[in-house]
């Protein structure tokens, strides 16, 4: 049946099987992650001890952080929620598929080829600030964080819940982040932002980035705030870039 003649209920219907394939898909690639307990937390786990690639590459003495277990559930399901994100983040393209699908008979041809360049970059976006974060911003911050003591007498005990929380809430500030240049691009096509704007409020710009910078890695060192501002700093510059090729 052709979609411009379909009914709301007929397109509730499309909807719903649209959904369950997501639901399915994800949960299938979340038990498949369920059952790869050992690499997965090897993988998870890495940024706690000195010999993770970020430290090596960076120097430093070695150190490392013992994760203990607080609940007598708390293991289990810090096991399934890493699970079910994991499963969630590979059955992504899939899903942004499906979506893509189920709106598309809506859209013009223009806004289709549009669409498809604007979700595809954004999606490679997110996926490289959860890289980021992954290999530079949460090492950096659990170096400092797990091995900061007030005093000697005081050791750190840090629980698993704890670690896997920060580092999925900064995952995803960082995939958030780096839509910046999507969001930018967006906003000048609307006539919202000007290069010009951008480029008069660049000082402000990086006082702001250093702020933020701060803000996510509350190191005591020049260096890792250095390293966190910098590509944040790259993506407002390439926002500029963008913005002026969009005015053209």
């Amino acid at each position: 049946m052709d979609d411009t003649q379909m009914t709301f209920w007929e397109h509730l219907d499309v909807l719903r099987g649209s959904i369950i394939r997501m639901v399915v898909a994800a949960a299938v690639l979340a038990v498949g992650a369920f059952c790869l307990k050992e690499p997965l937390f090897n993988i998870v786990l890495a940024p706690k001890d000195s010999n993770f690639i970020t430290y090596r590459w960076l120097g430093g003495e070695p150190f490392s952080i013992n994760l203990i277990n607080t609940g007598l559930t708390e293991q289990f399901m810090i096991h399934l929620k890493v699970a079910l994100m994991v499963g969630i983040l590979v059955a992504s393209p899939y899903i942004l598929y499906l979506l893509f699908r189920f709106i598309a008979p809506a859209l013009y041809e223009n806004e289709r080829r549009y669409s498809v360049r604007i979700t595809v970059v954004a999606y490679a976006m997110f996926l490289v600030g959860v890289l980021v974060n992954y290999f530079i911003i949460f090492p950096l911050t659990v170096r400092f964080l797990g091995t900061y003591q007030v005093s000697e007498t005081v050791s750190n005990m840090l629980t698993i819940s704890s670690y896997i929380d920060t580092m999925m809430m900064m995952s995803f500030i960082f995939g958030i982040i780096f839509e910046i240049p999507v969001i930018s691009w967006l906003l000048a096509v609307f006539g919202l932002l000007k290069a010009s704007w951008m480029s008069q409020y660049r000082r402000h710009a990086v006082v702001g980035i250093l702020i933020l910078s701060a803000a996510i890695t509350p190191t005591g060192d020049a260096l890792t705030l250095i390293i966190v501002s910098l590509p944040i700093w790259l993506l407002y510059e390439v926002s500029i870039l963008i913005v002026k090729i969009s005015e053209k």
